[in-house]
């Protein structure tokens, strides 16, 4: 699994969102980005990443900091999860796994003595030239807004 690499360029990416809406990276020009990829909505560790970068989202903002959620879920699945957290940020459905390859975050994992093909819990944090300053590779879920804050 080959991910980006530190002073790498934004890749060039569209999605739809939770509410069908198609989302450009071309769309956060001149603005910091965050980029998280996680597994599956709805899940304790997924929910809580969600529910930190919602509940930091005012700070977030302060500091010009815009962050967008991927993870091969539909957009049906992306709009219930949204709801029932109140999520204040996009979700992209990434279900032919386009954007997620494109970051390198699809690879192998292992949970229960089991192996399989997945999308590692990763986030990649680019300034406002869109170059990437830092990557998480393993975020804490429970205060990931404080993590991203911390790299501005």
């Amino acid at each position: 699994m080959a991910t980006l690499t530190l002073g790498s360029k934004l890749p060039a990416f569209t999605g739809i969102d939770q509410n069908g809406s198609a989302i450009s990276s071309t769309d956060f020009a001149g603005k910091n980005l965050v980029i998280y990829f996680y597994p599956k909505d709805d899940t304790p560790g997924c929910t809580a990443q969600a529910c930190s970068i919602r509940d930091g989202q005012e700070a977030l903002l302060s500091a010009q900091v815009q962050v967008i959620g991927i993870s091969a879920d539909s957009v049906a699945a992306h709009t219930k999860f949204v709801n029932k957290y109140q999520l204040n940020f996009p979700l992209i459905s990434d279900t032919d796994k386009t954007i997620i390859q494109e970051f390198g975050v699809w690879g192998p994992k292992k949970f229960m003595g089991r192996e399989y093909e997945g999308i590692h819990r990763m986030t990649f944090i680019f300034d406002q030239t869109h170059t990437l300053i830092k990557v998480i590779e393993k975020p804490n879920t429970k205060d990931h807004a404080n993590e991203v804050l911390a790299c501005f």
